[in-house]
């Protein structure tokens, strides 16, 4: 089994939904996955609920979700909904969601 962290940077849904759909294969093969949403790609989360997006569901279901960064949530003006979601607001690098400790943990990062 390997370890996978998709650190996702853009705020196209497009770009995100191959992010997805990579991710749940290599969970459903076996491997450990995490997605953080960092840079623009803060404002999705809400743009996904919103439209009931069945692919970042199934990422929801299967816990793919780490973490969303603290941020960049303030910066683009989606804190107050960020915040309330399943999830940690990321601020352990300088107030972002950083790639040490999951490097730390084994993970290979890949940005999207």
């Amino acid at each position: 089994m390997k370890k996978y962290l998709f650190y996702a940077m853009k705020g196209e849904k497009m770009c995100f939904a191959h992010l997805l759909m990579n991710a749940i294969d290599l969970h459903e093969a076996g491997n450990e996955v995490k997605i953080i949403f960092e840079g623009q790609a803060v404002k999705l989360p809400k743009e996904l609920i919103e439209e009931d997006n069945p692919l970042y569901k199934k990422a929801v279901e299967n816990n793919l979700i780490a973490g969303i960064c603290l941020a960049c949530s303030k910066m683009l003006e989606v804190y107050d909904f960020n915040k309330d979601l399943p999830y940690p607001l990321l601020s352990d690098m300088m107030n972002h969601a950083g790639m040490k400790p999951f490097i730390e943990k084994g993970y290979e990062v890949i940005v999207m």
